[in-house]
């Protein structure tokens, strides 16, 4: 009984990576139909098409970077790089979704000196991308079960080998189980909360305070990407890559 659960639950998960690998979302129809009119030069027929699914709540790395390459194509790089970085979101080890958003990174005004983030974390939040919230969600799941099967198995059998073997694995299980959980977590915290966005304003002033009497701190152009704070009335806190901080208009930025 136990090695049919074992089989099954196996069978889960590569069901589920399965499905990762092989989207249906592809198939969509009205994707189709955009990318129809992307190919034959219907720049803005093909955007409204795409607008349109995503819209719906229809998300996927693929739609969203193809809405940033038909923003890319209307000259529009603010839309471009809002939509390559949801896409990014999606599939971090995407080649053509970074090189793309590097290219069009290139062409906004600012430059800021960033701030590295520490190795490990750059590496626990690739890991928690890799894999959609769900994914990783289900995967928590299937190990915690396996956990209990092989802990049953540490406290009834009768074996010593047994015992050790079902201690040992029932430990292992836990702790990937753990770590899915974590990864799912902060995967549902950078897709859905990054706190992250993109200017659209041709040109906005960081003030001092959340009003427009407040002190210009520094300018920003269209395009930048900026981290969101504290939100107060229609003004956002916004940090910088260099770390300073300044107040500005909910209306001139876009949420990634």
């Amino acid at each position: 009984m136990k090695s049919r659960l074992f089989v099954l639950s196996t069978l889960l998960v590569l069901q589920l990576f399965f499905n990762e690998a092989f989207p249906q979302d592809a198939k969509n129809e009205k994707f189709g139909q955009g990318v129809d009119l992307f190919t034959s030069g219907s720049f803005d027929k093909a955007l409204n098409q795409w607008i349109d699914l995503y819209n719906t709540g229809y998300r996927s790395a693929e739609l969203e970077y193809n809405i940033g390459n038909v923003y890319f194509k209307l000259n529009n790089i603010p839309g471009a790089i809002l939509f390559y970085e949801r896409a990014h979101l999606l599939k971090p080890a995407d080649e053509d979704v970074n090189y793309n958003l590097q290219i069009a990174r290139t062409l906004i005004v600012d430059r800021f000196e960033e701030i590295p983030e520490l190795f490990f974390v750059r590496w626990f939040k690739f890991v928690s991308l890799s894999l959609s919230t769900n994914t990783w969600a289900s995967i928590s799941i299937v190990t915690f079960v396996l956990c209990l099967l092989f802990l049953s198995l540490y406290f009834y059998s009768s074996k010593y080998k047994l015992k050790v073997l079902g201690f040992w694995f029932a430990l292992l299980l836990l702790l990937v189980s753990l770590s899915s959980l974590a990864f799912s977590a902060t995967s549902r915290q950078m897709v859905h909360n990054s706190h992250k966005a993109i200017i659209f304003s041709p040109q906005i002033s960081g003030k001092s305070s959340p009003d427009n009497s407040g002190t210009d701190l520094f300018i920003l152009h269209e395009g930048t990407k900026v981290t969101t704070g504290e939100k107060v009335g229609d003004w956002y806190e916004i940090r910088l890559s260099d770390g300073n901080k300044g107040w500005i208009p909910t209306e001139s930025m876009q949420i990634i």
